[in-house]
């Protein structure tokens, strides 16, 4: 039995080492929007676009260097390049996660936090292991 757990881990450990990493990146983002909130309104259109931009910046922060080292284990020398490419990633998932809260927060009038994590959490990571695994941290052949 443990031979084969050993031998799926090892088989899947690209998607589970960034399912974790992407349940701490999601921790640092939520921590960062949570602290926001604090000081803004998210029922004020504008302040929650804020707070999204907060969170999304603390967690492109850490998403790279955790993704960098730990998932795809790059050792691509030209890091301001990676970086860049990472960021663009997430830049059209974050304009993503601002568009689905807006909608699910200030036209639906659903509860920022529902919203947050069973919908637009779900899509972005998702969107975000794509585009990392075809274009920021692609292996060269």
């Amino acid at each position: 039995m443990i031979e084969k757990i050993k031998g799926l881990f090892v088989k899947y450990e690209e998607i589970i080492i960034y399912l974790i990493v992407g349940v701490l990146n999601t921790i640092v983002s939520w921590a960062a929007c949570f602290v926001a909130e604090l000081f803004l309104n998210p029922d004020i259109s504008w302040q929650n676009d804020i707070i999204n931009v907060i969170g999304w910046v603390a967690g492109v922060v850490f998403g790279y260097f955790a993704n960098r080292k730990w998932v795809f284990k790059s050792t691509n020398p030209e890091i301001l390049k990676e970086f860049t490419s990472f960021a663009g990633g997430r830049i059209s998932t974050g304009i993503l996660d601002i568009v689905i809260m807006r909608v699910a927060v200030n036209v639906i009038h659903m509860d920022y936090w529902i919203a947050k994590i069973f919908i637009s959490s779900v899509l972005v990571m998702i969107a975000n292991y794509v585009l990392s695994k075809l274009f920021v941290f692609k292996k060269k052949k």
